[in-house]
């Protein structure tokens, strides 16, 4: 399974390392994933996604059914 988080979209981001001479090899930004599991009180069962910490903050900012909702709406979770 790839490194993407479910509810926001997020993935691998690539770019440089520059040492001190200013010399570029190539080097990859992954996410920061956790393995979750979410109760959603209106359908009554467990979840279990893998989402970025940012998604999290969003979480517990907007309820797991506001992030659930917009992340269908614009299509990273399937039904």
């Amino acid at each position: 399974m790839s490194r993407v988080c479910e509810l926001t979209g997020k993935k691998a981001m690539t770019g440089n390392n520059v040492s001190h001479a200013l010399n570029r090899t190539k080097r990859k930004f992954n996410v920061n994933l956790t393995k979750k599991r979410f109760y959603i009180p209106e359908e009554d069962k467990w979840i279990t996604l893998k989402v970025s910490t940012s998604a999290l903050k969003n979480i517990n900012k907007n309820g797991i059914a506001a992030t659930i909702k917009d992340a269908r709406a614009k299509g990273f979770l399937k039904q």
